[in-house]
């Protein structure tokens, strides 16, 4: 059952409150699941091939699962299309029971989404708000498809904060109408095993989240 938590506004306002665990709480859903015999349907947002390595490896027996592939920030465009093609190829190879849905590629909606948050850090508003934007999307997939949850492999990366990502989830659930799955992929050494899975598949495992913004400020780290 999902539970009630604090609208926030900043996101110092959440860092005051202690951290929920995600992953206890994903882990009573699927013993629930499992006592009642229910084998439901998910629709998982996938932002990149060795992110959804270990969450479709962890949730296939528990879900009849579909990817969805939507991610505008992507840019260039020859980057989205490489990133595509891995996850469709890890899919075919890993686990090809799951269907795969890609989403429109549409960079000019990140574009007008990011006005005036191009200098943000990572982490910041201008990450917030495309976090927000992919979960609305996948939420309604998941209600136009009929699907029973929907979430997110994002919470698998160590520079995404599950609590707001959670935060998130829960208000697009709230209304799109759609159960969103509480998770924090990173547990149980979740991100350690994507590195793994990585590795054994020859995954392409980029240097930056997606967009422009955050592909300058990768080069600018790395500068020496």
């Amino acid at each position: 059952m999902p539970i009630h938590r604090p609208t926030f506004s900043r996101c110092s306002d959440m860092k005051q409150i202690p951290k929920p665990n995600y992953q206890l709480e994903l882990d009573k859903t699927l013993q629930k699941l499992t006592q009642e015999n229910k084998r439901p349907r998910l629709l998982l947002h996938a932002c990149c091939a060795p992110c959804s390595s270990y969450v479709l490896e962890y949730l296939t027996a528990y879900f009849d699962i579909t990817v969805f592939f939507y991610n505008p920030n992507i840019s260039p465009e020859k980057e989205y299309q490489h990133r595509v093609s891995e996850i469709k190829r890890l899919i075919a190879e890993m686990c090809p029971d799951v269907h795969f849905i890609e989403g429109q590629y549409e960079p000019e909606k990140f574009y007008t989404m990011s006005k005036g948050l191009e200098n943000e850090p990572e982490r910041g508003a201008r990450c917030l708000k495309c976090y927000r934007m992919r979960l609305e999307e996948s939420a309604q997939a998941a209600q136009d498809g009929n699907f029973d949850y929907f979430t997110t492999t994002l919470s698998i990366s160590p520079q995404k904060d599950s609590m707001i990502l959670n935060q998130i989830g829960r208000e697009v659930s709230e209304q799109y109408h759609i159960p969103y799955l509480y998770s924090d992929f990173k547990k149980k050494g979740g991100y350690k095993r994507s590195i793994a899975l990585s590795a054994q598949f020859h995954l392409y495992r980029q240097n930056f989240c997606g967009c422009i913004y955050s592909k300058m400020q990768s080069e600018t780290h790395r500068k020496p």
